[in-house]
Order: C-alpha cells, then sequence, then structure tokens
C-alpha cells in the first residue's frame, strides 16, 4: 500500500491512495501525520484506518506526476505544521559502494592501509547484524537538519552559495513519527535523496557533517511494507534530456551491513529523539552515486532515484544559487 500527500491552492492539503494510475483521495485526513497518529491512538493499524477512509474522489497521477496539474505532489512524509519538529538524519558506510567511495576519497598514504570509513563499514559487516533483540555495533550517525530541508518530487534542490558542490545519495528513508507516550513507530519507508556536498568532504572527513546540512527529498509515495529485506533499483542523471550516467543499485538489509533494527535502535536510544510528536526521517545509506565515479553536476541537472516496489521514481533537478552567500552577522543583547 502506498499514499501520497498533496497540495491545492483552493483545496489545501490532502492524503490520497495510489491506485496504478488514479489518486484515491481520503477523507478526514490532510496529512499523513495525522493519519499515523491516529492510527496509532486506535490500536496500530495503518492499513485499516486507511481503508475505512477511502472516497469516490479519483486524481490522475500522471498529470500530477508530471507536474502538469494544479495539484502539487508533497514530500511523502512531513509534520504538516512545525517543520522544526521533524528531524533529518541518516545512517553512512551502510553499503559496500559507499564506504569504497569514501575509502578511495579519504585514503591513507599507503593504498593498503584501511581508513577509518571502511573499518567502520567492516565493524558493521561483522557486528552490524546481532540475533533479535540484542544490541549490535553502532553506525555512523548524522545530523542532516531539520523539516525546513525537505522537499517533495519535482522540486529544485539548491546548492547554496557557501557549498563546494551538490550531488545525489540514492537511498530509501524510514519514516518515523514518536506517540504521545514517548514511543517511535515506523510508519513506512520512502524513495530518497540524500543530497550531500562530496567536494567539502572530500577536503577532510571531519567537514562530514557541514557538508550534509543541504535540502534533500523524498517520495513521490510512502509505502506501507513490514520490513526492507531487498531491493534493486535505479540511479540516473540527465542533462538536457539526454542521460548523462547511469548505475544499477542495491538496498535493503541482505545489501546492507546492518540490519534496520540496529539502526533503529541506535537512532532512538537517544532520549532527545523520543519526544511526543517529533517526526524522524532516517536515509539508510546510499549503494553508489555518480560523485564516486568522477561526475559534476551542473545547474539544471535532473536527479533520479527508483526503487523497485517502492512506487514511482524521485525525480528532482539541482539548482546552483548564484552570488555570493550573505554574510550573517549575531546581534548582541547588552
Amino acid at each position: 500500500m502506498r499514499l501520497v500527500q498533496l497540495y491545492h491552492p483552493t483545496f489545501g492539503r490532502r492524503v490520497a491512495l495510489v491506485e496504478a494510475a488514479q489518486l484515491r483521495l481520503l477523507h478526514d485526513f490532510t496529512s499523513i501525520y495525522d493519519l499515523a497518529l491516529k492510527a496509532i491512538a486506535e490500536g496500530g493499524s495503518l492499513t485499516n484506518l486507511i481503508q475505512a477512509k477511502v472516497s469516490n474522489e479519483l486524481l490522475d497521477y500522471d498529470l500530477i506526476y508530471q507536474g502538469q496539474s494544479a495539484w502539487q505532489l508533497l514530500p511523502a512524509f512531513d509534520h504538516p505544521i512545525n517543520p522544526n519538529a521533524c528531524m533529518l538524519s541518516g545512517t553512512g558506510l551502510t553499503h559496500k559502494a559507499s564506504a569504497d567511495n569514501r575509502q578511495q576519497m579519504h585514503e591513507a598514504a599507503k593504498e593498503e592501509t584501511l581508513t577509518d570509513s571502511m573499518k567502520m563499514y567492516l565493524w558493521g559487516v561483522e557486528g552490524g547484524h546481532p540475533p533479535s533483540g540484542e544490541i549490535g555495533i553502532q553506525p555512523e550517525w548524522f545530523y542532516k537538519g531539520n523539516g525546513t530541508l525537505l522537499r517533495g518530487h519535482g522540486a529544485a534542490l539548491p546548492v547554496p552559495p557557501y557549498a563546494d558542490d551538490g550531488g545525489e545519495e540514492p537511498e530509501i528513508a524510514g519514516i518515523y513519527v514518536v506517540d504521545p507516550s514517548g514511543k517511535p513507530w515506523r510508519v513506512g519507508f520512502a524513495t530518497a535523496n540524500e543530497f550531500s556536498d562530496h567536494v567539502m568532504e572530500r577536503k577532510n572527513y571531519l567537514y562530514l557533517a557541514p557538508s550534509k546540512l543541504r535540502c534533500c527529498a523524498i517520495g513521490p509515495e510512502l509505502t506501507i511494507r513490514p520490513g526492507l529485506q531487498a531491493l534493486s533499483g535505479k540511479v540516473r542523471i540527465y542533462r538536457q534530456s539526454e542521460i548523462l550516467w547511469e548505475k544499477a543499485i542495491q538496498t535493503g538489509e541482505a545489501n546492507m551491513s546492518h540490519s534496520i533494527a540496529n539502526l533503529e535502535y541506535h537512532h532512538f536510544k537517544y532520549a532527545n529523539h523520543l519526544c511526543p510528536g517529533q517526526v524522524h526521517i532516517h536515509f539508510f545509506g546510499a549503494d553508489a552515486f555518480s560523485f564516486g565515479e568522477k561526475i559534476q553536476l551542473a545547474d539544471g541537472d535532473r536527479m533520479e532515484v527508483y526503487w523497485e516496489g517502492m512506487g514511482r521514481p524521485l525525480q528532482n533537478t539541482l539548482a546552483v544559487v548564484q552570488g555570493a552567500a550573505p554574510f550573517v552577522k549575531v546581534a548582541i543583547l547588552t
């Protein structure tokens, strides 16, 4: 079962169920966030609540997806009222190809020397899939920002003036909400482009943290499924309607050095990640990205991420923000 969030300048926000080339609007709910909290309050069955709320109103998904409708696709999940209550985060070095790319970017003088990045990936291979109920090795974790940086299908992902670069990271994101008692619930999964500044990161691995503070995108669909064992997909870069670069990609627990449960434990073990009403969008890592093959994206390039079984591809354009970064001066109270 897959859902989308929509916005219309006259009718406002709506939630719809994906039915092939059509979208069936739901009654009573304007966000999947509210839908999820209601399902939790009623016993924890989101699919039952969706089936009870389907309407007879149908929309043409093709037109909306192509940007030819007044209806606009929103991110597949968000906090509908307070974007600051939505945490964006991720775990890196969960896929072998990503670790290889990081190894090449940060390798020591001797080629046979393993970098800290590769060591951390191998720790995951050894201890990232613990038996059910046990705690495995801690993964690399990063903070990406809050909901003000979240974008949906068709939106531009900006490269700000203070950035060195911008590049796609084709991933799956886990979507979570914290209930009023402080318990985290996984709502589903979404196709994601984590989008990072790889040139900044390559200068020094200690720049990883600021290189991640960029806009990102999820969607167009949120998929309700119990787990994520193995997924195949494809990432493409289009330049002026021609394919500049493409690659097959793999994800899911069978292709990762950590189980989803282990990643979730190490994210939600922190008390400040369990604030009632909080939204968490957590990126599980990339299998491949164009920068690792010496592709540098340019203004107007279109990034596409597709995963089998996760709905339609996520497409976003890269937009280089022109001009110098404004100097931010802090005011001082006296």
